[in-house]
This record gives structure tokens, C-alpha cells and sequence, in this order.
């Protein structure tokens, strides 16, 4: 939690965001996927100043884990003084016991926030998905509870002035932007109209640019003509692609040295590989999103 401190920018975690919505859908499938395709409603986890403090920090847990259809989940929620905004733990269940920063006593508007991140991890350890290390998990916690529709809140928590700041979650501000982003296109979503932070909706601009771009690629036709001509080059002196770009050339043994690209589905960000002839249509396997390709 950015307390008072600087807060980073930009996109220094990309690539592991990116792996993380590719291991969700490998995890989750596409159909259960879909079943998250409204997000976390403000009503639902909205906090007055009036509402007493525990009541309704168990009203608002309870509001997440049905959202993330943990029927048997009880949250047993608690306030310490800590470093971190909150921590749960994560016992066989079905009772979790989370603790908030004592921060959050008198900032109840984002308590939601600080639950949507402990209650992703319940969500996760339950579906036995995890990365290697704690930094890595952390930031698919993030990444999960964004694109399930949780993490908006997270984004929303996020305040940025001359002579304070507020940030909680792992992600930067540009990086839930972008995860919420994605998710706003596969939904046809509009997360922008919850926020309450200025900051918060500034970010979610400058994620959903990227997360376009991942779009306008090629070999995707909607590539730009800058992008085109640049692939059209190293189509032909294959040396391996241009991994900026995000494609790379090999060839196929299997059919007498043709030439193939992979590059990933701007959708769930797993690698498609296609023979490079022309003008093809794929389907991918993993999230089912149709793609005009241009190879």
C-alpha cells in the first residue's frame, strides 16, 4: 500500500499481467470465463461513514464472495495496525480470516478495494492456481481480480496529488487500467463511470491505449501501415521476428521448411502460431476470439 509515498508508474509488470490472463483462461476455460461478465456493482459494496465499521466490512466481504461464487467462503474480517492494506489467511477453509490496516477505519470507502484483493486470494488458492514466487502471485492476484470484475475497486483506491498519494494493490495505476481494459472489450464494459478518483480514470485511459494496441499488431489486419510494412520486412529475412512487436518467424519441419508466425491472441495473450500465407482467418483455441490475419 502507497501511503503518502511515491507511487510507480508505467508498465514494469506487462509480461507477468499478461501471463497471468493466459494462465486464468488455461485454468478457468472460456465458458466460466463468461460467467463474470458483470463486474461488481458500486451499490453493492458501497460504505457510508455512518455504517458501523464491522457490520459493514462483513457486508461488503460477503458482496465479493458472492461475486466470486464462494457459497461456503465466511470471511471473518478484522483491523490492526499493519504495514500492508490487509492480509488473509489461507487455511483449508471455509473460514478465512482477514485483517485490514487500521488506515481503513477511517477511510471505509475503500475497504471494498483492500477485500477484492484478499478475497482474489481465496479464489485462487481454492482453484489451486499459483506463479513461483510471492511478487508473481501478488500481481496475479491483481490481475485476477480485475479481469473477474472485482479489481475495478482496486483502481478506483488509487489518489495522487502534490503532497499525498494512495495506492493499493501490486499492479500500477496504467496496469489495472489495462487489465480492466481488456476485460471492458470482452464485455463491452465501461468501468470508467464507477470512478470516483480522478487519477483512477486518467489511468484506465492510458491502460486502454495499450491494451488497443495489443489489437493492432500484426499480423492482425487492424496492424497500421507503419506496423505492416515493418512485418512485410522481416517476412522477408526471417531471423527470428521482432520481439518488441511481439511475433516471431520460424520454420515448419513438419512441412518442409514453410515458414510460420506465432504471436499472441490479443484477447488471452497465449501464442498463435499460423503458416505465413496471405490472408487467413484463425480461431483461438483457448479463448475462442476470431482473428483477421493478414500473414
Amino acid at each position: 500500500m502507497a501511503n503518502g509515498g511515491p507511487v510507480e508508474h508505467g508498465y514494469p509488470h506487462l509480461e507477468t499481467v499478461r501471463a497471468a490472463v493466459t494462465a486464468l483462461y488455461r485454468r478457468l476455460s472460456y465458458d466460466t470465463v463468461r460467467t463474470f461478465s458483470v463486474s461488481v456493482p458500486p451499490a453493492d459494496v458501497a460504505f457510508c461513514d455512518t455504517d458501523d465499521l464491522h457490520l459493514g466490512a462483513q457486508r461488503v466481504a460477503r458482496e465479493i464472495v458472492r461475486h466470486f461464487r464462494l457459497p461456503d467462503a465466511r470471511l471473518v474480517v478484522g483491523f490492526r495496525e499493519m504495514t500492508h492494506a490487509a492480509n488473509v489467511e489461507l487455511a483449508a477453509g471455509p473460514e478465512y480470516f482477514v485483517e485490514l490496516n487500521d488506515r481503513f477505519r477511517s477511510h471505509r470507502g475503500d475497504i471494498g478495494a483492500a477485500l477484492a484483493h484478499e478475497v482474489t486470494h481465496v479464489y485462487l488458492h481454492r482453484l489451486d492456481l499459483a506463479f513461483p514466487t510471492t511478487a508473481e502471485n501478488e500481481i496475479l492476484t491483481d490481475t485476477v481480480a480485475a479481469y473477474l470484475g472485482a479489481g475495478w475497486l482496486l483502481l478506483d483506491a488509487y489518489r495522487e496529488d502534490g503532497v499525498s498519494s494512495q495506492k493499493l494493490g501490486y499492479l500500477t495505476p496504467e496496469e489495472f487500467g489495462y487489465v480492466l481494459a481488456k476485460r471492458a472489450l470482452l464485455f463491452d464494459e465501461d468501468p470508467s463511470v464507477w470512478f470516483t478518483s480522478p487519477q483512477a480514470y486518467s489511468a484506465y485511459v492510458k491502460g486502454r491505449e495499450m491494451a488497443l494496441r495489443d489489437g493492432q499488431q500484426p499480423p492482425l489486419t487492424g496492424a497500421g501501415w507503419a506496423g505492416r510494412r515493418r512485418y512485410a520486412h522481416d517476412r522477408r529475412h526471417p531471423s527470428g521476428g521482432r520481439p518488441a512487436a511481439g511475433y516471431a518467424f520460424t520454420a515448419d519441419p513438419g512441412s518442409g521448411g514453410d515458414l510460420r508466425v506465432s504471436f499472441p491472441c490479443p484477447t488471452c495473450l497465449q501464442r498463435i502460431r499460423l503458416p505465413v500465407k496471405g490472408r487467413v482467418r484463425a480461431r483461438c483455441g483457448l479463448c475462442r476470439t476470431v482473428l483477421e490475419c493478414d500473414t
